[in-house]
């Protein structure tokens, strides 16, 4: 048994609301009292927050996995990340290497993608396997499990048409991939970024849409069928706004909050996410804070989700910036960080976390200031516990073989990006970014 910790002087969020606790005890990796005064007891660490805020764990609902993926979230007080799409031997090393260690986030992975043959994500990963109708869904869910993935994703329509269409998957195929993966008890994510999409995937039945359409307003009576629906949507504005030309990235890099844990190659990423003028053919950013403000005044469930790596984000530090995006959408602080905590917890069907409370992990994040307030408070972190063990903040230094991993990575992502761009939107960036 270890020696249990009591944190002191402290306002405590629990997932969902700010409690009249001011100190929280845990033990061997789990929370075991709350209370309103001292729970330390003889022989406890003790730790005073001195008024800061202590908060559950933060939980990035959309990431893809690359070397230093989940050692770099975990500097940034993300305990548990969501992978969604990743082959199959990366999904596994990186469960085993979260299983092993203490000093990385906790993992959960979609695992490999359902997608048509030439539909996207084709040219991160090809070869991988793809469906062509609704008979091959049974099959493909049953890889995925047998592969080990804990949910399952699916790519839908692209919204694009004429010469810019990508093969996709029919309502039909996506309808029967998400009865086989519910049969299997398995949550199913709808790849999606057009209006078009999320008609027919709300359609289909799926628990969690990633991404917010920006082709278009999002109508107030598809925002209420989503809430009807019970399905949550990860918008990933941290991703969307470098990917539109707004350079979000920088902006992280520039607060000292963030920029003393980052690697020289991490600021690098955040300063070269944006493209650098987008012309008249790409959507303004601001629609996709509208979307998600229509999203909100519906009553759906918000999820926070960075995409990272993809241009001008970071692991772990880029989820700060998709609060700070959040809150401009109207949302709350408090419903901010629910969407980085307890929502995302109960949308993938992960019980032990996501709640600061008796018997959860202690997977804790204790910062200085009070993000309730200042959702940016969040950045000013004192302390991470992932399950009750301390982490020790550094910065993610690649080593030869995984720079060249990452460096292989980004290429796949600037040909992914410039093709979005060209067949969603008919516009070509020079940059390839």
């Amino acid at each position: 048994m270890t020696k249990a910790t009591a944190i002191v002087n402290a306002r405590v969020f629990d997932g969902t609301r700010l409690r009249d606790w001011t100190s929280v005890r845990f033990a061997d990796g789990i929370i075991t009292d709350c209370a309103t005064g001292s729970t330390a007891q003889d022989g406890d660490e003790v730790i005073d927050a001195e008024g800061g805020t202590l908060l559950p764990g933060l939980i990035d609902s959309h990431i893809h996995l690359v070397p230093g993926a989940l050692e770099q979230g975990l500097t940034f007080g993300v305990t548990t990340a969501l992978d969604m799409f990743s082959p199959a031997d990366v999904m596994a090393a990186a469960k085993q290497q979260a299983g092993a260690r203490t000093d990385v986030a906790d993992v959960r992975s979609a695992g490999i993608g359902a997608t048509a043959p030439g539909g996207h994500p084709w040219m991160m990963y090809d070869p991988f396997p793809t469906l062509t109708g609704p008979e091959q869904a049974e099959q493909f869910v049953a890889d995925r499990v047998a592969e080990g993935s804990d949910y399952v994703k699916i790519f839908g329509p692209s919204g694009a048409a004429g010469p810019w269409a990508t093969p996709s998957l029919d309502l039909d195929t996506i309808t029967a991939l998400t009865k086989a993966a519910h049969r299997r008890g398995l949550v199913v994510v709808g790849h999606i970024n057009s209006l078009a999409g999320v008609r027919e995937v709300v359609s289909a039945g799926v628990d969690v849409i990633a991404h917010v359409p920006v082709d278009g307003e999002l109508d107030r009576a598809l925002a209420e069928r989503i809430a009807q629906a019970g399905i949550a949507v990860g918008p990933t504005l941290a991703t969307l706004e470098n990917v539109l030309g707004e350079p979000g990235g920088a902006t992280v890099a520039a607060d000292p909050r963030l920029a003393g844990k980052l690697g020289d190659a991490q600021a690098r990423r955040l300063t070269s996410g944006a493209s650098g003028g987008h012309g008249r053919r790409m959507p303004p950013y601001s629609r996709a804070e509208e979307n998600v403000g229509r999203l909100v005044d519906a009553g759906v469930t918000i999820l926070a989700g960075t995409d990272a790596p993809n241009p001008g984000t970071v692991f772990g530090a880029s989820l700060h910036r998709e609060l700070e995006l959040l809150g401009r959408c109207g949302i709350t602080p408090a419903q901010a960080l629910n969407a980085a905590t307890a929502a995302p917890a109960r949308a993938f069907n992960l019980p032990d976390r996501g709640h600061a409370a008796p018997g959860q992990r202690a997977d804790l994040l204790l910062v200085s200031g009070d993000p309730l307030t200042d959702i940016t408070a969040t950045r000013a972190i004192e302390r991470i516990w992932r399950a009750g063990v301390l982490c020790d903040r550094r910065a993610f230094v690649p080593n030869a073989a995984e720079a060249a991993e990452l460096d292989a990575f980004d290429a796949r992502v600037a040909k992914v990006v410039a093709a979005v761009r060209e067949r969603r939107y008919g516009f070509g960036s020079a940059k390839g970014g």
